[in-house]
């Protein structure tokens, strides 16, 4: 059975990744992550996230995949240090240095991941890192299925790979890209992308037609390199017959309704297959319908088939579909029944929404009443992050994720 392993910004988000399905998560902490504008944890968070996938059986991960300058060396032996002493399973690291300090400073029981910046296309590539002590290499994403495949046969059968299956693609050589850096000062390989592959541009000048700059996003335009998303749940045989280990979605910045819709659906898809391949076809619609509720751009299947041309491009939109809005997670259901949560978007007393159940139900329950949290009724919840209390027709669980489906 392979891992399937779900991206989690914040402590909140990896207890979602593990009710929904998630056999392991993987977080950025305080520093040297790749995504830096992420919400990450502090070592505090990442203390109680590590006790509580250890408690449900699930493991935990820390990308420390920066591609570290000389000035931060010192700094990165420090963090790891403390990440050592917080006990998760594994780091992932991104280049020769960081392995070796890794190697030097975690303690045995903590293993060492290869990122995919590290540019792991070849299967010499592979056994170099493994022979190194790395556990498990991630697939540079421009490997086909076909060569992760043959990469399988050539290396150690305990030695891990891993591959990412579903999530935003980056326009770049395994993700090195100097773009944002040269465009805005900000480095993305030190984890502050600022995307300005999917910025909307247009000319300056008709007599300079070389020179662009980012316009709002009603005005004349065009987008450049904005790639689709990738989407392989229609593809899970393909997948198990490659040998990957670990089945990796892509998503550290996105929200917990993003992350319990990819994970149930996944979750789904595999154990429908491994139970039934008949039961995973006939399933497959259900899962499709689903996982197009999370935001994202239209989809794409990738390298995994062959290098894609001019069609995995959108020229359209940044924006990607979304058929669903995310209304919060309840944090706690008391004994009347009174639904607590973090208000994320706006609804109505008398408005129907759905709750999301691990066993893939949604359970349509009406609103009777809100209150806010000094008791005062209200109509609606107008304010991002306020805490709620709300009276449903339907008994929800503490972790239910809630959403309304707008199409």
């Amino acid at each position: 059975m392979p891992e399937l392993l779900i991206p989690a910004g914040s402590l909140d988000v990896v207890k979602t990744a593990v009710r929904y399905g998630a056999d392991a998560v993987y977080v950025g902490g305080e520093a040297f992550g790749l995504r830096a504008k992420a919400k990450n944890l502090s070592c505090t968070e990442l203390r109680d996230a590590v006790v509580f996938c250890h408690a449900h059986g699930r493991k935990i991960y820390v990308a420390t995949n920066v591609i570290a300058h000389e000035g931060s060396m010192e700094a990165f032996r420090e963090y790891l240090s403390k990440i050592g002493e917080i006990k998760p399973d594994a780091v992932i690291v991104a280049d020769p240095g960081a392995f070796s300090v890794a190697k030097e400073t975690l303690p045995k029981e903590v293993a060492i991941h290869i990122s995919t910046q590290a540019n792991n296309v070849n299967a010499e590539t592979f056994k170099f890192w493994y022979s190194q002590g790395a556990e498990r290499v991630v697939c540079g994403r421009e490997l086909s299925l076909n060569e992760i495949g043959a990469i399988r046969r050539k290396i150690p059968g305990n030695a891990e790979i891993e591959a990412f299956i579903h999530g935003a693609m980056c326009i770049s050589y395994s993700g090195r890209c100097l773009l944002s850096a040269f465009l805005t000062g900000r480095e993305a390989n030190l984890g502050a992308c600022t995307h300005p592959c999917r910025w909307k541009y247009a000319v300056v000048e008709e007599s300079r037609p070389g020179q662009y700059m980012p316009v709002e996003e009603d005005d004349e335009g065009t987008y450049i390199f904005n790639s689709r998303d990738l989407c392989m749940i229609e593809h899970i045989p393909e997948l198990l017959a490659s040998g990957i280990d670990s089945f990796k979605v892509e998503g550290r910045m996105k929200t917990a309704l993003y992350v319990a819709i990819v994970t149930r659906a996944y979750r789904m898809a595999i154990d429908d297959f491994m139970k039934d391949p008949e039961l995973y076809k006939a399933n497959l619609p259900k899962y499709l319908a689903e996982i197009r509720r999370s935001a994202n751009r239209e989809y794409t299947t990738g390298f995994f088939f062959g290098r894609p041309g001019p069609e995995a491009q959108s020229y359209d939109t940044t924006m990607g579909d979304r058929e669903s809005v995310y209304l919060g997670t309840v944090a706690n259901v008391e004994n009347d029944g009174t639904v607590v949560f973090m208000q994320k978007n706006k609804f109505y007393v008398g408005d129907t929404i759905l709750l999301m159940k691990p066993n893939g139900r949604n359970v349509e329950t009406k609103v009777l009443s809100m209150t806010d949290a000094e008791g005062e009724p209200m109509m609606s919840c107008p304010h991002p992050s306020s805490i709620v209390r709300m009276k449903t027709s339907e008994l929800a669980e503490a972790g239910d994720v809630m959403r309304v489906d707008i199409n």
